[in-house]
């Protein structure tokens, strides 16, 4: 029986490399007006395909095989699967190290999705995609700059560093000068990217389609959707240029008490095409680095703060969303108009960095995951269930999605002490949330394939923040910032939708009683503080 399942699942495989194999080579030259290239490509293309189908075979008939005939929910089952996961996780790390460019990008994004995947492939992933990405040689680097500008960076610049300073999945940045005297940061685009980038979606979407073909309690297609859809927005750098300018303008226009503490570096549009990126050079610490703010007399927590408050400005007041929020895209640096205080410190200033993966909040989305949030933050289960219904949850598993968007279990969620969404990250939370992600997996691929893509990314945004979060101290106030911003993003919502004076009169109170409410919040906030401090 095991080996007649095998088969099949091979047969499939099979059958999709073979389809996808001349789609592929078909999808090269169509996608490059160079014969030389797209001859290039079509030799690589059977290489990388070879291996999609070869690691997918392996992936596939390794669960199958390793699980076979273990009944759910024995210690048997569980120990066989942590250890397919954790082969799986390595064969999936190393073809994404084999062929780069997006696949390096997708183990990210996995890397990125906590206790959404199963936790092997979270640690494998994010242990190596976010600091082994490869290298551009210089001479390609020079290649690009000829297509682009045609001329050399030594011609461009006054310096250019043939050494980046980092390097990312789909670009490296260098440091130069500019003539004037300005430094910037050159980010350049791989050369490979735009040559391989249609042959790349279409064969990336091979492991993930035909996974869940075998086993369709594997959903995770949502995922290649993504990448499909933002991908060509990323690899635009003229569009990233954008998002930045637009992102600084919203701040200005509907955050204006915090838009001198969020900060992106300004673009230089005449050394700046599609696949080069001219910015203003940043000198910061790095967000997690918590030694480096203390020296520069910042608090961490007050940086934690500040990235609570700004991406819950984005999410629920501007609906533009920065959606890449990891370590490595966020700077701190003193405020550069603030002075030492009294106590030696310091305000600070956040930078974002690489502005390619945004969304877009429409004003319903925006509206109910406020509103939502609202209901988290105040613990009043009939709206949480009410507003995770409207995003496709059902009444099945409203209360999945509100764990999953907390990281705390139901019984948490609707806890009606103040410190209720609080997680402390330490080893004994993560094994706890690490079990009911494990327990709840095929309830979770059925959630995932249900919420709207959007919000899927918005999951994604809340991991990232959550571990640079942890990294900084976790802080007691975050939610209570958030439980702010949503309020207020509701209670502006009302007052545009406001049909009478009554109504506005109404509103005007829920207000009053909303402030009254998060100050007592704050007092037993601070009480519990004071006594964790005094008992530690």
């Amino acid at each position: 029986m095991v080996f007649r399942s095998l088969w099949r699942a091979r047969s499939k495989l099979a059958i999709t490399a073979t389809i996808l194999g001349g789609g592929g080579v078909a999808a090269a030259f169509a996608a490059s007006d160079d014969p030389s290239t797209a001859l290039k490509i079509c030799r690589a293309v059977p290489l990388r395909l070879l291996r999609d189908s070869y690691t997918a075979a392996l992936i596939a008939f390794d669960y199958e095989y390793s699980l076979w005939g273990l009944p759910e929910g024995s210690v048997e089952r569980s120990i066989a699967k942590h250890k397919v996961h954790t082969r799986c996780a390595r064969r999936l790390q190393e073809l994404c190290f084999q062929n780069g460019g997006i696949y390096i990008k997708l183990g990210q994004h996995i890397g990125q999705l906590e206790y959404l995947v199963p936790q092997e492939y979270v640690q494998t992933m994010r242990a190596s995609m976010l600091n082994k990405c490869p290298v551009s040689s210089y001479d390609q680097v020079c290649e690009v700059f000829m297509k682009e500008l045609g001329r050399m960076p030594n011609e461009i610049f006054v310096e250019f560093d043939p050494v980046p300073l980092a390097s990312a999945s789909l670009a490296q940045v260098h440091a130069a000068r500019t003539h004037d005297g300005k430094r910037v940061a050159v980010k350049v685009q791989h050369a490979h990217m735009t040559d391989t980038v249609t042959v790349d979606c279409a064969s990336v979407g091979l492991i993930v389609n035909t996974l869940h073909w075998c086993f369709p309690s594997f959903d995770y297609r949502w995922l290649i959707d993504e990448i499909h859809e933002s991908l060509p927005k990323e690899l635009d750098f003229l569009c990233e240029a954008k998002h930045s300018e637009r992102c600084l303008d919203n701040f200005k226009r509907l955050s204006p008490h915090i838009a001198d503490y969020v900060y992106a570096p300004k673009v230089f549009w005449n050394l700046s095409t599609s696949k080069l990126l001219t910015m203003e050079f940043m000198d910061g610490a790095g967000i997690t680095d918590v030694n480096a703010i203390r020296r520069l007399g910042i608090q961490p927590k007050e940086v934690a703060k500040l990235i609570s408050q700004a991406f819950a400005e984005m999410t629920f007041k501007h609906g533009f969303v920065h959606c890449d929020p990891h370590a490595a895209n966020m700077l701190v640096r003193p405020m550069p108009s603030s002075k030492w205080n009294i106590l030696g410190k310091r305000k600070p200033q956040l930078i974002l960095l690489d502005h390619g993966l945004y969304k877009d909040l429409d004003f319903p989305t925006r509206t109910n995951y406020a509103a939502l949030w609202k209901a988290l933050v105040f613990a009043d289960a009939k709206a949480i269930k009410e507003n995770c219904v409207k995003f496709g949850a059902g009444e099945d598993l409203y209360a999945l999605f509100a764990g999953i968007l907390t990281m705390r279990p139901w019984d948490r969620v609707i806890d009606p002490s103040v410190d209720h969404l609080f997680i402390k990250g330490n080893d004994e939370d993560r094994s706890k949330l690490q079990m009911y992600a494990s327990q709840y997996f095929t309830q979770i691929s059925e959630l995932l394939r249900r919420l709207p893509r959007v919000i899927l990314l918005m999951l994604k945004t809340n991991d990232c923040l959550r571990a640079v979060n942890n990294s900084l101290g976790s802080s007691l106030d975050m939610f209570l910032i958030i439980g702010r911003v949503s309020s207020e993003a509701v209670a502006e919502t009302k007052m545009l939708q406001k049909k009478s004076f009554l109504m506005g009169l109404s509103i005007l109170l829920e207000e009053i009683l909303l402030e009254a409410r998060f100050l007592g919040m704050k007092i037993a906030l601070w009480l519990l503080q004071l006594r964790k401090a005094l008992s530690g």
